[in-house]
């Protein structure tokens, strides 16, 4: 700022805070960091409603208690609702401060999402009237030419990591969602047919005469995904939140050992007889099945399954506990009853605890594939109860993942309405 003093004073809605000059120019709400650039007082009241020279005072005549919400967002990264104040009003503050819908927390988006539906709006449309009321009073010949080339570049940024990450969010998202799946199917029918006989057969006669070049299509589906890989990394907004999200290892694991198996191969170990460095080779191929797991991105019910997992972490660690307990007494029992005791029959099936152990579990879960089966009365006994314990156990933790699961899938659901809705404005306009 070319005037003024060295503090500066916000004040909303009756409420005053005071910054530096450095602390306006990088603060995250977009309408208090562009005060930093205005060079004139005419600039300055595009921005706020009134300006003190005197005091370097700027006046916003908006929701005091919202913006103390806003505040709290800046000093922590956690944007709620302002407890008894309208949705749709706090959401009106966020869009005049320069925030979206993405920065509240998930709970505050779903509650966002229905109070949207119920009125007929969409977050999309609400930004656009926003935009319109302040296109309406404000004038952007003077805004600098560096910040507005910073605003459309980081806007660049935003719509190209959406269309990466947020397949229903735009129309060319959805397209370059549809490629990727086209993709991964084309992928993993060669990685089954690679199991065949007649497949293996040929590509042994193309290492013997010296041909080490991939086929074709699975060379194109690798430039694919380690293409889509890097852009993705490019233009994340956390690189180092990028590396350790779960479905992104999965995609540099799958992708690895495709430039591995390629380098060993001109190293001179293409084959499978090699031992150790053989086994490792198959082990790698085989990971290319985790490319199934890129379906999670595209397809609304394996993202239920991933975020109920990750709700229920719980739920299913004492799934775990109680089937392993479980597993435990009823596999020393049955060793004993069926092995240990020596009354005139023994059961090798049962020979040890850990061979009862698989008996336990197929029977726990009413698999029961018969290759194990207890001969003596006192087996068959232990057998019935332990079918039974096993329905009940597994039966408890049930009801909680079940509630999770309905609740992330309507979640997931709105959020996938949203975004429809925006594409179908999109396309309309």
């Amino acid at each position: 700022m070319k005037f003024g003093k060295s503090i500066c004073v916000l004040n909303v809605g009756g409420t005053r805070y005071a910054f530096t000059r450095d602390v306006i120019r990088d603060f995250p709400l977009r309408r208090v960091s562009r005060l930093h650039a205005c060079a004139t007082e005419k600039e300055v009241l595009e921005l706020c409603d009134d300006y003190d020279r005197e005091r370097n005072e700027f006046f916003f005549d908006r929701h005091a208690q919202a913006f103390v919400f806003i505040m709290l967002y800046v000093r922590s990264g956690k944007l709620r609702f302002v407890p008894g104040v309208c949705e749709l009003s706090f959401y009106t503050e966020m869009l005049y401060w320069g925030l979206e819908s993405a920065h509240l927390d998930s709970c505050c988006q779903k509650r966002l999402d229905e109070r949207l539906s119920d009125v007929g709006l969409s977050d999309g449309g609400l930004s656009q009237q926003e935009d319109a009321k302040e296109g309406a009073t404000q004038s952007p010949v003077g805004e600098p030419v560096a910040v507005m080339e910073l605003t459309r570049r980081a806007k660049w940024l935003e719509r190209a990591r959406r269309a990466f990450e947020e397949p229903n969010s735009s129309l060319g998202a959805q397209l370059l969602a549809i490629v990727s799946v086209v993709f991964v199917i084309v992928s993993m029918v060669m990685l089954c047919a690679s199991t065949l006989p007649d497949w293996d057969t040929a590509k042994r006669n193309t290492f013997r005469t010296g041909g080490r070049h991939p086929s074709p299509p699975l060379a194109v589906c690798i430039g694919w995904f380690t293409a889509e890989c890097i852009l993705r990394f490019l233009v994340a907004r956390d690189k180092w939140d990028f590396l350790r999200r779960p479905l992104n290892i999965i995609d540099v694991v799958a992708i690895t050992p495709y430039y591995v198996t390629m380098a060993m191969a001109r190293a001179g170990m293409p084959g499978a007889g090699l031992g150790v460095a053989g086994v490792f080779l198959r082990v790698l191929r085989m990971m290319r099945v985790f490319w199934l797991m890129k379906l999670a991105r595209h397809f609304l019910g394996l993202q239920t399954l991933g975020l109920t997992l990750r709700r229920c972490y719980r739920e299913m660690v004492m799934l775990m506990v109680f089937v392993c307990v479980a597993m435990a007494i009823y596999s020393a029992l049955a060793q004993l009853l069926e092995h240990g005791l020596d009354l005139g029959v023994r059961n090798q099936d049962y020979a040890s605890i850990p061979a009862a152990a698989w008996w336990v579990i197929i029977s726990m879960t009413t698999v029961g594939y018969g290759d194990v089966y207890p001969i003596t009365i006192g087996g068959r006994v232990l057998g019935g109860m332990c079918v039974v314990s096993g329905i009940v156990l597994l039966a408890l933790p049930i009801t909680f993942i079940y509630h999770s699961f309905v609740q992330c899938y309507h979640e997931l659901r709105l959020r996938s309405a949203r975004y429809a809705r925006s594409l179908s404005v999109e396309i309309l306009q």
